[in-house]
């Protein structure tokens, strides 16, 4: 039997995942046409990089790892000043108070997060520092597991989950106001 070629194994494995990369690139840059010229820059690199892919493993994580990095270098090539704060830039740290006890407080969290619009949703992870809302993308938008997480954006597992824990927290706090009004 022939080995595959790069060609028949991106289109076996890759393309079925473009929309994924669409997905994520329009949640992360809020300009379509940028979205898409970065997903479109994505998979061309995916491409280009099919003999380092290893068969077996996660394509998906992979995939989002490329494109971060393709991110990375489409805002440094743009050369301006970004409005995304690292957490230690932001100055202050999410409370960690009684989070039950926050207004409204619904029983059902999803029930919450349903009666949001998607627009409303992505505006409050555009106002969440960089790392914060690629944690969030990854974890709860694509549901890789914590670990994978961790290969994808190159830091420790425990960082992923305290990231996971803080963005949530402060997704919390930006939707509250709108929550209160919906209820």
């Amino acid at each position: 039997m022939d080995r595959p070629t790069a060609t028949d194994q991106f289109h076996a494995v890759i393309w079925p995942l473009r929309a994924t990369v669409l997905r994520t690139a329009r949640l992360l840059v809020r300009d379509a046409a940028s979205a898409d010229d970065l997903a479109q820059e994505t998979l061309l690199r995916a491409f280009r990089s099919m003999d380092r892919f290893k068969s077996g493993t996660d394509a998906r994580a992979w995939l989002l790892a490329i494109l971060r990095n393709a991110r990375i270098d489409w805002i440094r090539s743009r050369a301006r000043e970004s409005r995304d704060v690292s957490l230690e830039q932001l100055g202050v740290d999410p409370e960690d108070g009684d989070e039950a006890s926050a207004e409204p407080s619904w029983d059902d969290p999803g029930r919450m997060m349903e009666a949001f619009s998607d627009e409303r949703i992505i505006d409050a992870l555009q106002e969440l520092p960089e790392d914060i809302r690629w944690t969030l993308l990854l974890v709860d938008v694509e549901q890789l597991d914590h670990r994978d997480a961790a290969i994808v954006l190159g830091v420790p597992v425990g960082t992923v989950k305290s990231r996971t824990h803080r963005g949530r927290a402060m997704l919390r706090r930006l939707l509250q106001p709108v929550a209160k009004e919906i209820r």
